[in-house]
């Protein structure tokens, strides 16, 4: 007789399995046939013995296979060892860790900046130890499932704008008495950006701090200027896993919202500290995406082929002018059946689906980087249109004459 648990585990695993919504892991392993230096090279992996060209990273400058980094890892856990040890309040704060905040900061503008092991804990700590059911906050209608977790830890009231409208957000700024507005740079589903300067001057005219997760913007965005950002922005969380290619993320702000974190935030307080051999790669990748420029010319060089390449192949993306190319297909089963297509060609895109995304908004989430070549985003797209026409064109044919009939 199976047990209340086990009966819930495997009536919820089904119907997610019956909804296209199941999801598994994946192993994954190196292509050993790149050449040695395989950050010349695009990004790939191997599956079940197959090679696949990697359209589905946010490893956006490629920074993740360069030697140098690599090196840096190294020497960083010769000198520190494998791991911090202890948490950052007892032994576990070095001056690897401290070197990178103020390498964040001097790239920012902000006082000082607080570790954490991933940009998930760096939301939730945040939203969790700066509000209290005192708070009144406005979010953007997409903000990131680590905001919402986080804010309805806090037991704040949270308002939620219309995605990216500045009507919207003024209206309930005016409206509320509000200790907040929280966006993204670049907001991780859709690829669009948020209009920062614009949100910032309604924060300061409703005397409300603006917070921005900057996950998939830092150093790959120049939207606002280095050194400037802490002149519109608040509050600033930075990922190390997207362009930065390594792992960790860190809060920006104030001298005094950092010192209230270290003495109020049980993410960190409980928490094992990052490495600080983790601490000194972010280090070394945050000064290598600075001293090499020519990695976001190529990213950019890279989008703009990708798009111009869907616009002669009539491939309808939604209007991302950032690394992150969304595809909206709509019904899941059906955007995992175009996913698995691709991947018969040697193509490995993500397919995204509820909840992540709204119901009936299921999508093909491609992303460029720095290190795809052009001829693979030229494979990519002629092989996206021909899964279209052959597989959702159908669909949405039958779809449209299944309404008329009804």
């Amino acid at each position: 007789m199976s047990s209340l648990l086990e009966t819930k585990i495997a009536a919820r695993q089904h119907a997610l399995r019956e909804q296209g919504l199941l999801r598994q892991r994946k192993v994954l392993s190196v292509d050993h046939t790149l050449n040695t230096n395989a950050s010349t090279s695009s990004p790939r992996f191997v599956f079940e013995g197959r090679a696949y060209v990697n359209f589905s990273s946010n490893d956006y400058l490629g920074l993740s296979r360069v030697p140098e980094l690599a090196e840096a890892l190294h020497l960083g856990a010769q000198t520190y060892g494998v791991g911090s040890g202890a948490s950052p309040l007892v032994t576990g704060y070095s001056d690897a860790h401290l070197a990178l905040e103020r390498e964040l900061c001097a790239l920012t503008g902000h006082e000082a900046a607080l570790l954490f092991c991933s940009g998930f804990s760096a939301n939730t700590a945040l939203m969790k130890t700066l509000f209290d059911q005192q708070d009144i906050v406005v979010a953007d209608k997409l903000v990131h499932a680590s905001i919402i977790d986080g804010l309805q830890d806090s037991g704040a009231q949270l308002k939620r704008f219309l995605h990216n409208s500045l009507e919207s957000a003024e209206r309930l700024l005016a409206r509320h008495q509000t200790s907040a507005l929280i966006t993204e740079s670049v907001f991780s589903m859709d690829g669009d950006c948020a209009p920062i300067s614009e949100l910032s001057a309604l924060c300061r005219q409703h005397n409300a701090w603006l917070i921005v997760d900057d996950a998939h913007g830092f150093a790959v965005l120049d939207g606002y200027k280095k050194a400037e950002a802490a002149k519109l922005i608040d509050v600033q969380v930075v990922t190390f896993g997207k362009a930065l290619g390594c792992q960790g993320a860190a809060v920006l702000g104030s001298q005094a919202l950092i010192d209230f974190l270290v003495s109020n935030a049980r993410e960190y307080i409980y928490s094992t500290a990052l490495s600080p051999a983790n601490a000194a790669l972010a280090l070394a990748a945050t000064q290598y995406s600075t001293a090499h420029p020519e990695l976001q010319q190529k990213l950019l060089e890279n989008i703009a082929l990708f798009k111009q390449l869907c616009r002669e192949a009539n491939v309808p993306l939604l209007g991302s002018d950032t690394a992150i190319q969304p595809l909206i297909i709509g019904d899941a089963r059906q955007t995992l059946q175009v996913a698995e297509e691709l991947r018969a060609a040697g193509i490995w895109v993500g397919a995204i689906r509820p909840p992540t995304v709204p119901v009936g908004s299921a999508r093909l989430r491609i992303t460029l980087t720095a290190a795809h070549a052009a001829e693979d985003i030229t494979a990519c797209v002629a092989q996206l249109a021909q899964v279209i026409s052959r597989v959702v064109v159908p669909l949405v044919t039958e779809r449209q004459a299944a309404d008329d009939h009804r």
